[in-house]
């Protein structure tokens, strides 16, 4: 079992940039793959970013692909976030997610809330215009 904590969200203007952290606690982190997920007001939670277990693999949704970098720390069980040229459409709730591998679902399709098994509590991140 894997407890997730997210934080660093908060109220910043459109055009700056935030780093969200996640800290993974239980099973050793490098067993899992990470990833982001977020959802807005009235919306369903979408995926964001996704990161193999060893670090060397990413994969991002369209929307944040360019302007997100998605990172991890094994040695420290940590996950990131890092969230540049933010807009008002980013503002949402963010998750963590973990899943141990081997990986659920394909790697070549945009991973489903499915694919994970391990949630945090999130974290909220809201950009002003």
């Amino acid at each position: 079992q894997v407890q997730l904590v997210e934080s660093g969200g908060g109220l910043v203007q459109a055009g700056d940039s935030l780093r969200l952290s996640c800290a993974a606690s239980g099973r050793p982190f490098n067993d899992y793959v990470m990833a982001w997920f977020r959802q807005a007001p009235g919306k369903e939670r979408e995926f964001v970013a996704r990161i193999g277990r060893r670090g060397l693999t990413t994969y991002y949704s369209t929307s944040v692909k360019g302007r997100f970098t998605i990172s991890r720390d094994n040695a420290k069980n940590m996950g990131y976030l890092q969230m540049n040229s933010l807009n008002p459409e980013d503002t949402a709730t963010y998750y963590c997610a973990t899943t141990p591998t081997p990986y659920p679902c394909s790697i070549n399709d945009t991973p489903s809330e499915g694919c994970f098994r391990h949630w945090g509590q999130g974290t909220q991140v809201t950009v002003s215009s």
